[in-house]
C-alpha cells in the first residue's frame, strides 16, 4: 500500500501519524496482528475494499491506549473550536447529535427544537424520552425554501415551557440558508438552557475569513458537524465540541461524555478517527487558503449558473442569508425537472447530493478545483438546454411545509402498540413511524404525529413525482403504521 504524508500534516495530527505507522508496518512485514479487524490486511480475500482499514485499538495505539493518541487528538480539535470539550465521533453526526440530545434533560421534559432539523435528531427525543417543541423556519413565499429560525419564536417557545431543558437548531440549513445564532444563543442563556446547533453541512466555519464564524464562537454551548460532508474525511466521521461547566457553559462534561459513550462504537475505525484529526490539522494550517478558494469556486459556480436563462441561485438577499460555501440552483424558470437533470448528469458521470423538481443541490467541497466544477456546470448547462420547458412557479420540499400535529411524545409512540393500515385509513391516527422525503431527511411525519390528508398529499405528490421516501416501512405509502386504539 503506498502510504504517504502529501501535506505533511502527521506531525500535527497523531491519529494520522499512528495510521501511516501501522499501515507502514503491516506492508513491510514488521506487524502481525493477532487483533481484530478479522480481514487481517489480506487483499486478496475480498478485494482492495480493507485496505486502510485500521482499527483504533491496537491500530493506532497500543490495546491500552498507553500512546494517549486518541485523547491527544480530542483535546487538539476541542482547542482549534475554542472550546474545553470534543470527541470525534465515527458514527456521523447522527451518533453525535444523539449524545448531545441524551446530555440536556430528563425524560418527560420539554426541549425546543427546529422542525428542519435531522431525523437524528427525532430519533435521540426517542432515546431521551424529552418532548419536542417544534419552532420553524420562515418560509420564503417565493420559493417555499426555509430561511432562518426566528429568535422570537425561540422565546416564545421558551416563555410557554419554563421547564425545557435545552434549544436545538441547524444553522446552516441543508440548504444553506442560516439562522441568527449569536441572537438564538443570547435567547437560550437568558432562559438558562444551553443551545444545541447541529452544523454538519459547515465544518468550515470559522476557519477563514471568508465564512461565518462557527456556532460555539457565536454563543452556541454545542456544535455537532459532519468532517465527511465538507472535509476530506472519511464518510461517518463527524466532531462534537462543547463549552462546559468546567469553562463557563451550561452544559455537565461529565453527563456529555456518558452520553456520548452510549452510542459509541467499541470498535472505532481508526482510518475514520485519522481523517477527521488530519482534516482539523489541515483546516487549521490551511483553511484561510484552502477555504477561500472553496469561496471562490462557488462564487463562480453561482456567476456562471445564473447567466443561463431561466436559472435562479439560491444567494443572500433580503429573504436569506446563504452560506458562501453552498451552491444551490433553482429550476422552475427553466421548465426542466431536476430528476431529468439528474439522470442526464449521471449519464456523464457526475452524481449530485439532492434533486428534485426544482432544486439542484450538487455539494462542492476542498476537494474541488476549477476542473471539476467547470465540467459540473458544462454538464447542467447541456442538459438544461436539452430538457427546457415552460417556466412554473418554484416549489420547495414537503419537508418545508407541513405543521407537524402532536398527539403523543415521540418516545411513548416508538414503543406503542402498533399496527399497520391502509393509507387512506391513517388519516387521524397517530403515526408509530417517520417518514420523510430523502434527501434532505427532514421528517414530514414523526412519531406521535397525527397523520394529516395534507401530510399524505405532499408525501404523495413527493413519490408521484420521481422522489424517494425514506424511513416508512411501506415506502410505497400504500400502507402506514399508526397506534393501535388500546395504546
Amino acid at each position: 500500500m503506498d502510504v504517504h504524508d502529501p501535506r505533511g500534516l502527521a506531525s500535527e495530527a497523531p491519529l494520522l501519524a499512528g495510521w501511516i505507522d501501522f499501515v507502514a508496518g503491516v506492508d513491510t512485514g514488521e506487524l502481525t496482528p493477532f487483533t481484530i479487524p478479522g480481514h487481517k490486511h489480506r487483499a486478496d480475500l475480498v478485494g482492495d475494499v480493507v485496505r486502510g482499514d485500521v482499527p483504533l485499538f491496537a491500530g493506532l495505539d497500543s490495546m491500552k491506549q498507553a500512546g494517549g493518541r486518541l485523547r491527544d487528538a480530542e483535546r487538539r480539535a476541542a482547542r482549534a473550536w475554542g472550546v474545553d470539550w470534543c470527541r470525534l465521533s465515527v458514527g456521523g453526526a447522527t451518533h453525535a447529535n444523539q449524545a448531545a440530545v441524551l446530555a440536556l434533560g430528563a425524560p418527560g421534559q420539554p426541549v425546543v427544537v427546529s422542525r428542519t432539523l435531522h431525523r437524528s435528531v427525532l430519533l435521540g427525543l426517542v432515546h431521551a424520552g424529552l418532548d419536542p417543541v417544534w419552532v420553524r423556519p420562515e418560509i420564503d413565499p417565493a420559493t417555499g425554501l426555509p430561511g432562518g429560525v426566528p429568535p422570537e419564536a425561540v422565546a416564545a417557545a421558551l416563555a410557554n415551557h419554563p421547564d425545557a431543558c435545552g434549544v436545538l437548531i441547524g444553522d446552516p440549513s441543508y440548504i444553506g440558508t442560516r439562522s441568527d445564532t449569536a441572537a438564538i444563543a443570547e435567547v437560550a442563556h437568558s432562559a438558562g438552557v444551553p443551545l444545541v446547533v447541529d452544523a454538519a453541512w459547515a465544518a468550515v466555519f470559522g476557519f477563514s475569513t471568508r465564512v461565518p464564524s462557527h456556532a460555539l464562537d457565536l454563543g452556541a454551548d454545542i456544535l455537532v458537524t459532519s468532517a465527511h460532508k465538507t472535509l476530506p474525511a472519511w464518510s461517518q466521521g463527524a466532531i462534537i465540541a462543547a463549552r462546559t461547566s468546567r469553562d463557563g457553559g451550561l452544559v455537565d462534561p461529565d453527563r456529555l461524555e456518558r452520553a456520548f459513550e452510549a452510542g459509541n462504537t467499541t470498535s472505532p475505525a481508526g482510518a475514520i478517527l485519522a481523517s477527521i484529526d488530519a482534516s482539523r490539522a489541515l483546516l487549521e494550517r490551511d483553511g484561510e487558503e484552502l477555504v477561500g478558494g472553496l469561496v471562490d469556486l462557488v462564487a463562480h459556480a453561482r456567476q456562471t449558473l445564473s447567466a443561463v436563462p431561466g436559472i435562479r441561485i439560491l444567494e443572500t438577499n433580503d429573504a436569506f442569508e446563504v452560506d458562501p460555501t453552498k451552491l444551490v440552483v433553482l429550476l422552475a424558470g427553466t421548465g426542466a425537472h431536476g430528476h431529468e437533470v439528474e439522470a442526464d448528469l449521471l449519464a456523464d458521470g457526475i452524481a449530485l447530493e439532492m434533486a428534485d423538481r426544482d432544486l439542484l443541490v450538487p455539494i462542492v467541497t476542498l476537494a474541488d478545483d476549477a476542473g471539476t466544477v467547470d465540467r459540473l456546470l458544462d454538464a447542467l448547462a447541456r442538459s438544461i438546454e436539452r430538457r427546457r420547458g415552460a417556466p412554473r412557479a418554484q416549489h420547495g420540499s414537503a419537508a418545508w411545509s407541513v405543521e407537524p400535529q402532536t398527539a403523543a411524545s415521540p418516545r411513548t409512540a416508538f414503543f406503542a402498540e402498533a399496527e399497520t393500515v391502509a393509507a387512506a385509513d391513517a388519516v387521524g391516527r397517530v403515526s408509530a413511524e417517520l417518514i420523510a422525503p430523502y434527501p434532505p431527511g427532514v421528517p414530514v411525519i414523526a412519531p406521535g404525529e397525527r397523520v394529516t390528508a395534507a401530510a399524505l398529499r405532499v408525501l404523495g405528490d413527493t413519490l408521484a413525482d420521481g422522489g424517494r421516501i425514506a424511513y416508512a416501512a411501506d415506502p410505497s405509502l400504500r400502507t402506514i403504521q399508526v397506534l393501535t386504539d388500546r395504546s
